[in-house]
């Protein structure tokens, strides 16, 4: 019997969307039933929530959920800073900072200025800026007849405003990229409370910052330790001889010794503040001063150092959650790729078109910073997803997985799955601000097969959804993703 050829065009369309439709049933199966659970308790509703969950070596998810659905991930932005910068600069890729002369320098005098050129390493922290430092001393300098320039050119930024995020601009996760970034720009604070309660706390500043008056207003409360920072605070003032930080509030004298950190000064006045310092340290005089510029083109070079390489500072980034190493990357980027005047525009778009190379989606993708810290960026859990898998097969894989924090082991994932068969097994980068909670990165199951996981939440109870997330990473490791698909 001959069927109509029509008919036949029928029946093949009919086939084709009852395929579809399975299709799209299996990608918009129903969440695990302790990650539904977990949603429901926290009273998220699934609008709000996107998942995606796949195989590294398989073509399709096995679990998916809103994941085309652009969402502010927080921190987890920072995955995508890491694969575009480690594709881009590759591994090994370093910055250098260079220390150079204005003049002749004869019997420990240098008869000019004294030159620090920064090339945007977001890592020249106080031990490395002093071996630099020791250098130039070593090489006869003891003594500046002129004024030791610290230049922070080599980055083109658009300006920053540090409480611009949250309003609270001593923070130093609101620290903006630099070109000559030293010490994260961040004072860090060893507290020491005494035994009894009512007494002053202790207070071990560091690295010293010369013309920053610390006063110590803290004292040790009684009680568990809790959240021992809850009651700390930081206000920078003006001071009869410059600017004066204030810490007041009480810690928990239980808690015992604990280090807070606070960055009360902008990059270019926190160089400043720590050069100067470190110089004197040394040994070392000036007769100028210690002051922001730029290097001219016939100053002498003197010595060179070289960052740790770029597998490093991903690893830094992501293990501690850096948003400052994240916007010294994007900029970074922006560097590389030729732009002049705008090197964070000229990061993103730089991302942006090294995704769309890779054919990964861009649909949704906004980036503006490339930290997380933001209420406008975007992306999607299939953006995620199609990195992780991209990083997969690419000759960084190993530095790219190495610098995500290990779920119950270590960096900023330390505290989740702690108690769970599923400890140890999750390579994450997770993210929180106010309203958002994130995750993405990989699951090895206890059959020994890899997936690709992100979830996403935003939503005002957000913060209550951890318990799903781990939910999700439990589910992976006990391989019923494997048996899903």
């Amino acid at each position: 019997m001959t069927t109509h050829p029509m008919l036949q065009s029928l029946c093949h369309l009919l086939a084709a969307l009852l395929f579809c439709g399975a299709m799209a049933s299996a990608l918009a199966a129903p969440l695990p039933p302790a990650v539904q659970q977990a949603l429901d308790d926290a009273r998220i509703p699934a609008g709000n929530v996107a998942v995606w969950v796949q195989a590294v070596d398989a073509p399709t998810p096995q679990l998916e959920a809103g994941g085309d659905r652009p969402m502010n991930p927080a921190s987890v932005m920072k995955v995508v800073t890491a694969f575009a910068a480690l594709d881009r600069l590759g591994p090994a890729f370093t910055w250098t900072t260079r220390v150079a002369t204005g003049g002749p320098v004869a019997a420990g005098i240098l008869d000019g200025n004294l030159y620090l050129t920064g090339g945007a390493d977001p890592m020249l922290n106080y031990e490395r800026l002093g071996k630099l430092l020791r250098q130039v001393r070593a090489l006869g300098v003891a003594t500046v007849r002129g004024d030791i320039v610290l230049d922070g050119s080599a980055l083109a930024l658009p300006p920053h405003d540090p409480a611009a995020f949250d309003g609270r601009a001593l923070r130093p996760y609101n620290s903006g990229a630099y070109g000559l970034l030293m010490h994260f720009n961040t004072l860090q604070l060893r507290l020491v409370p005494p035994a009894e309660p009512g007494q002053p706390v202790g207070l071990a500043p560091y690295p010293a910052l010369t013309g920053l008056d610390i006063d110590n207003r803290i004292t040790a409360a009684p009680g568990p330790c809790g959240v021992w920072y809850g009651n700390l605070d930081a206000a920078l003032e003006a001071g009869p001889h410059g600017p004066r930080l204030v810490l007041s509030g009480s810690m928990p004298a239980s808690c015992g010794q604990r280090d807070w950190a606070t960055a009360p000064l902008s990059p270019e006045a926190f160089g400043r503040a720590l050069v100067a310092a470190l110089w004197s340290e040394l040994g070392g005089k000036m007769e100028g001063s210690v002051r922001n510029g730029v290097t001219p083109a016939d100053a002498a070079t003197l010595v060179v150092e070289t960052s740790v390489p770029l597998a490093e500072v991903v690893r830094e980034m992501n293990k501690w959650s850096s948003n400052v190493i994240a916007r010294q990357l994007l900029a970074t980027l922006g560097r590389e790729s030729g732009a002049n005047l705008d090197m964070v525009a000229g990061g993103t778009a730089a991302v942006q078109a090294l995704l769309a190379e890779d054919g990964i989606t861009t649909a949704g993708l906004v980036i503006e910073n490339g930290s997380g810290l933001s209420r406008i960026e975007r992306v999607s859990a299939r953006t995620l997803a199609e990195v992780l898998l991209a990083a997969w097969g690419r000759p960084f894989m190993p530095e790219f997985i190495a610098a995500l924090p290990i779920a119950g082991e270590d960096g900023t994932a330390r505290g989740r799955l702690h108690d769970s068969p599923a400890r140890g097994y999750a390579h994450i980068k997770t993210g929180s601000i106010n309203g958002v909670k994130s995750l993405a990165g990989y699951v090895l199951d206890r059959k020994g097969r890899r997936h690709a996981v992100v979830m996403m939440v935003n939503h005002a109870e957000a913060g209550s959804s951890q318990a799903a997330q781990d939910a999700l990473l439990e589910w992976v490791w006990a391989g019923a993703a494997a048996t899903a698909q």
